[in-house]
């Protein structure tokens, strides 16, 4: 569909409440009428901010892999750097900064990889992932109160063990994974 094409798909919001708002999330209660005229009294909408990940290889080959709680879920996972961007912050901003705080890794080539929609059911954001090649311990890092990550450096050969073994379970993060894999001809 080309952009500004009226889309014949398109539901109708009848009514829409906000439930919750909160930095990191935001609850909305819509009313919708579907094309075919059904309505759905009760559809809950989750507003996230955008959501940005880092493939981050050192000079040497090294990705730079984080390890860190994740509290939902009951388990310390491994995962690639990801956060938010924050209002108004252009998503590679975001990464850089985002790589720089949490694991202290600074510089390189960027390029924008990906972009995905982390649940297009129930969520608005996107999640933007960027390969950063060649980066260097810079800064020590500067997490936030609230995260405990340890950084680690890791061979081509291991991140892929992980994931084949799922190891590292964030769709948002294994999916451009796995394309990075599959790019390099690792299938």
């Amino acid at each position: 569909m080309e952009k500004g094409e009226k889309d014949p798909k398109r539901w109708t919001i009848v009514a829409s409440q906000y439930v919750l708002r909160e930095p990191w999330l935001t609850v909305r209660r819509d009313h919708v009428r579907q094309p075919s005229g059904v309505e759905i009294p009760d559809y809950w909408v989750l507003e996230y901010p955008e959501w940005v990940n880092v493939i981050a290889i050192t000079a040497d080959g090294r990705f730079v892999m984080e390890r860190q709680y994740r509290h939902a879920m009951g388990f310390t996972a491994y995962e690639i750097c990801a956060g938010t961007a924050e209002a108004g912050e252009d998503p590679l901003e975001a990464a850089r900064r985002e790589l720089s705080e949490e694991t202290g890794y600074e510089g390189g080539e960027w390029e924008e990889f990906m972009t995905t929609s982390p649940n297009g059911t129930s969520m608005t954001n996107m999640t933007h992932t960027f390969i950063a090649r060649g980066v260097v311990k810079a800064v020590d890092a500067h997490q936030e109160l609230t995260e405990d990550i340890d950084v680690i450096l890791m061979e081509e050969e291991e991140v892929l063990r992980l994931l084949m073994s799922q190891q590292i379970v964030q769709a948002t993060m294994v999916a451009p994974l796995w394309k990075y894999f599959w790019d390099r001809g690792k299938r």
